[in-house]
């Protein structure tokens, strides 16, 4: 009997043939397969703003998304990110969604679980829901993996970031786009005006919503930066909700009012490559 063909196993011909037409063949299937995936590239960002109170001086976030643990992304990988996350001495740490690939399919929490404990940030680690940690049923797993391991769920809501001296900021965590119901107006129901406001959302495309609220700087992953790009071609895989902001930067609105930023993510999905798009971890640092 013919073997099915499945959408992830044509992608990874359709791939596989590209690269052997752009005259990469076994080396660049192999680089793309098993080099860029497990490269790790720290991406260092000064965020200014004039509603940042000066005792937010040099406050560093830390984010980090994607890992979909499970598919391409093990244990021994996670622990390393871990490791090098606390390195860089975060005052604040975000995941920005898709924590396992398949939540209902993956059997190492118990190995997981102090790994996502020991990261260290004093003001709070926070997270989000993306698309993979609603799917197979993984809603309630997430949640009760993440809050075991410290941190502090957003499911469009807001949580207050407060310093000794009373100075604060807000940040805010809604639902994923594509299995979730993401709602910024109840996520914004508590956060005073004149406030530096941070929005944690997976999908980045929902910025075109966050512009008709006081929000000054949205956190993204869910694009993997296109995971696959191709020269004069671009990225081949663009999914829901990540077709108009893929990666970097972007300033929105009148005034640049939003700031908008797309984390490549970890991990891969769909297919276990990347190709101009290596991992990210990227960190925030507040500049007054």
């Amino acid at each position: 009997m013919p073997k099915k063909t499945t959408r992830r196993t044509f992608l990874k011909r359709t791939i596989g043939s590209l690269f052997t037409l752009l005259g990469l063949s076994s080396g660049g299937y192999y680089y793309a397969n098993k080099i860029e995936p497990s490269m790790l590239s720290i991406e260092q960002m000064d965020i200014i703003h004039p509603l940042i109170p000066k005792s937010f001086d040099g406050i560093r976030i830390v984010q980090f998304s994607d890992t979909h643990l499970g598919f391409q992304y093990n244990i021994k990988q996670i622990k390393k990110l871990a490791h090098r996350i606390n390195q860089l001495k975060p005052d604040i740490i975000l995941f920005t969604g898709d924590l396992l690939d398949e939540p209902n399919k993956y059997t190492e929490i118990n190995r997981l679980l102090p790994i996502l404990d020991s990261l260290h940030a004093p003001l709070g680690k926070f997270c989000i829901f993306g698309n993979h940690d609603h799917g197979g049923y993984g809603s309630d797993l997430y949640r009760n993996i993440m809050e075991a391991a410290n941190f502090t769920v957003l499911l469009n809501q807001s949580s207050t970031i407060k310093l000794q001296d009373g100075s604060r900021i807000y940040l805010l965590g809604i639902d994923d786009a594509m299995l979730g119901t993401p709602d910024i107006s109840i996520a914004m129901k508590n956060v005073p005006k004149h406030h530096f406001t941070i929005l944690l959302s997976h999908a980045p495309d929902l910025a075109e919503d966050a512009l008709r609220y006081p929000i000054h700087l949205q956190l993204s992953g869910h694009s993997h930066g296109g995971q696959v790009k191709i020269p004069f071609i671009g990225a081949l895989i663009k999914p829901p909700f990540a077709q108009k902001y893929l990666e970097g930067l972007y300033s929105l609105g009148d005034n640049n009012q939003l700031t908008l930023y797309v984390n490549r993510g970890i991990g891969t999905t769909r297919l276990p490559f990347r190709f101009l798009s290596k991992p990210e971890l990227t960190v925030f640092t507040f500049r007054t």
